[in-house]
């Protein structure tokens, strides 16, 4: 069996060993330190806007932050992309709310922001204002900002930016997770960059940081003992975390050259197979960091041949290929909660897979992927 080739893998840049290392000889290996105000600080200055960042254990620790700070609370409505992974949803059953499911459109696979009024509207006359909107840059494709936040901004409804995926993508040349009220950032092994295990809030002033940091180490008030007023959290990232992703910052910007080169390589290879699709930006005012890259197969057109005859043509060559997320409404745990649109997320799911995208894939590796997909087509 030839060696696998992973869906996106961790990529080390090489000084993430270096701060490690200070950390350990310093005895800096607590959640806190210097490698975790490094690595803020060089977030806030990539992502600009200035922006303030809290380093956190994970992007879905962020969004549990994000939805309390939003003043969500058991009974609430909070509106999410039912097209997605469950990290961008769960933490509003944390809180006891209600999740209301919204569709997606084909230009982004993102948010449809005509199902989003729709619901807002609904939900409205229901009596039941939405306390806050979870939109998601999914695969690192920005979302219609212009039109979603406009929607927002009509109802005053806050917008959480789950933008776990898309670190180092921009819509109109501002980086993706400083539109929102809070920015949501990730670094899962899979992601651009990882910390192995971790994710940033990204706010818009000291003292939504501030409350964060508060929240996210148990909520310990000012005193010299131990003392709570309200619930805490163990959300801090820690400082050898930190230093990874101090390394990583390094690298990011070639990682997205990388994974964008992917994404041309793909657009390539199918340009001369008929049904099929690949995911790329739509206008000049996107710009991904193509975290996957995704396509969809239209077996009406490829004579047959489905997004599962490929996935099992790669599995059997040990070639890590993945179905796109599952719509949450689909989901046997939100299948009751209400939904918004029509069959768009659900056709994509349908039809889609992700391919292989990491920034370690070498010429050798693209040579069988390519292989396979031209043997499955022909």
């Amino acid at each position: 069996m030839q060696e696998k080739i992973w869906l996106s893998s961790p990529h080390m840049g090489g000084a993430e060993r270096d701060f490690v290392t200070e950390a350990f000889d310093t005895n800096w290996v607590a959640p806190l330190g210097p490698n975790v105000n490094g690595f803020e600080k060089d977030l806030e200055t990539y992502q600009g806007q200035d922006v303030k960042v809290a380093a956190l254990s994970s992007g879905t620790a962020a969004i549990h932050l994000a939805l309390i700070q939003a003043g969500v609370t058991a009974g609430d409505e909070v509106i999410c992309q039912s097209f997605t992974f469950c990290g961008s949803s769960n933490p509003i059953l944390y809180l006891g709310a209600t999740p209301i499911l919204v569709d997606s459109e084909r230009d982004t696979w993102n948010m449809c922001p005509d199902s989003l009024k729709s619901a807002i509207e609904d939900r409205i006359d229901k009596g039941k204002k939405p306390k806050a909107i979870i939109a998601v840059h999914l695969y690192g494709m920005p979302y219609k900002v212009d039109e979603i936040h406009a929607f927002a901004k009509a109802y005053s409804i806050p917008v959480i930016e789950d933008s776990a995926e898309a670190l180092g993508s921009s819509y109109n040349g501002r980086k993706c997770g400083t539109f929102g009220d809070f920015g949501i950032l990730s670094f899962n092994g899979n992601k651009i960059i990882t910390t192995s295990g971790g994710g940033a809030m990204v706010c818009h002033s000291i003292e939504d940081k501030q409350k964060t940091v508060y929240l996210a180490t148990q909520a310990r008030d000012e005193a010299p003992h131990y003392q709570h007023s309200e619930v805490g959290y163990n959300y801090r990232m820690s400082n050898i975390s930190a230093g990874i992703g101090r390394g990583q910052m390094q690298v990011l910007d070639k990682h997205v050259h990388l994974r964008r080169a992917m994404n041309q390589f793909y657009q390539e290879l199918f340009a001369a197979i008929d049904g099929v699709e690949v995911l790329v930006e739509k206008s000049a005012d996107y710009y991904s960091n193509h975290w996957l890259s995704a396509i969809l197969v239209d077996p009406a057109v490829t004579g047959g041949i489905t997004r599962e005859d490929l996935r099992l043509a790669l599995e059997a060559e040990n070639i890590e290929s993945r179905p796109l997320w599952k719509p949450m409404h689909l989901q046997p745990l939100y299948s009751k909660y209400p939904y918004y649109g029509g069959t768009v997320c659900e056709e994509l799911f349908e039809k889609g897979l992700c391919l292989p995208s990491g920034s370690n894939l070498t010429n050798a590796d693209r040579e069988r992927i390519a292989s396979v997909i031209t043997k499955v087509f022909s």
